[in-house]
């Protein structure tokens, strides 16, 4: 039986609070496609500033450290970093990345399943089933007192899970440790150091009509200069993003490059791709949807002339 309306708004009040302002650490694994991922996870809020840091402890070693909006990206074995603007979470694991509002109620139904346990913690556990089929339902399990996620599960229509990521060992509440995302982001001596320019735009600015999805709200539009692409010449792509509380689509349009592009539809996990050339531009979908969603992301960009 449904939670009320109200119960379900405060429960998603207190996950958004938790997900930002709650400091922990542990072991996250991420399941998709047939592939498990592990990494060392940490959170803090203090001051009205989030930190938060990732390692991963599969294949080759990479670490990723977040202050506010500002993501590090080190490679270490390749003596590369690269400090980008971003998201709020755009780095991290799916679990990590849940923002929601109470207008998620006009998007997923909120299901009460019980109660479980993960990692050694008492979870409340809620399938957010969707109004359409324009977006996955997600089964969510939440610390009763703090309502962290602990696990989320990415169901198909029929049932299967498509990703999930958990914590396998998690501590609540430990102390904040700003530092120890602080000094990794400022000292990066022997480091070659990529800056992507960004500059904020608007589609309508780039001569673009933006789609529009039922149930996704526009959150950025950036153009990111690169100048350290395989044929040595700077390249700029246009980057939009969509969420709807739950998760993201990210929209990329670049300019065609004859020969070099091939039309792509690919999944892994609940992750699909669409990449397609658009006149003489070739546009990128991504995001943890359907593809049929990605396709109405497509069919609705429109150049202006």
């Amino acid at each position: 039986m449904a939670a009320a309306p109200s119960d379900a708004a405060i429960w998603l009040q207190r996950l958004r609070d938790a997900a930002q302002h709650r400091n922990f650490q542990g072991t996250l694994v991420h399941s998709a496609g047939g592939m498990v991922s592990s990494s060392r996870v940490a959170h803090y809020g203090e001051g009205g500033h989030q930190y938060e840091r990732m390692e991963m402890l599969d294949g080759q070693l990479r670490r990723v450290f977040r202050h506010d909006d500002v993501v590090l990206t080190l490679w270490p074995e390749r003596k590369l970093a690269v400090i980008e603007q971003r998201e709020p979470g755009a780095s991290m694991p799916v679990l990590m990345r849940a923002r929601p509002d109470t207008q998620l109620l006009e998007r997923y139904e909120w299901r009460p399943q019980g109660s479980d346990r993960v990692a050694g913690h008492e979870a409340h556990v809620v399938l957010l089933h969707p109004r359409d089929g324009l977006r996955f339902a997600q089964r969510l399990w939440m610390d009763p007192h703090t309502a962290l996620p602990l696990r989320v599960d990415l169901l198909a229509s029929d049932g299967r899970v498509l990703e999930s990521a958990a914590f396998t060992e998690l501590a609540l509440d430990v102390r904040a440790q700003p530092d120890t995302v602080l000094r990794p982001m400022r000292k990066l001596d022997g480091y070659r150091v990529l800056r992507p320019a960004l500059v904020r735009t608007r589609l309508e600015a780039e001569g673009w009509s933006a789609p529009v999805v039922p149930g996704f709200e526009q959150l950025s539009c950036v153009k990111r200069v690169l100048d350290d692409n395989e044929d040595g010449q700077g390249s700029t792509t246009l980057q939009a993003v969509w969420a709807d509380g739950l998760t993201h689509v990210s929209l990329f349009i670049e300019p065609y490059r004859e020969g070099r592009q091939h039309p792509v539809q690919t999944a892994i996990g609940a992750t699909h791709t669409l990449m397609q050339r658009h006149g003489t531009w070739w546009i990128t979908v991504v995001g943890e949807v359907p593809l049929g969603t990605l396709q109405k992301f497509a069919a609705g960009l429109a150049r202006r002339t």
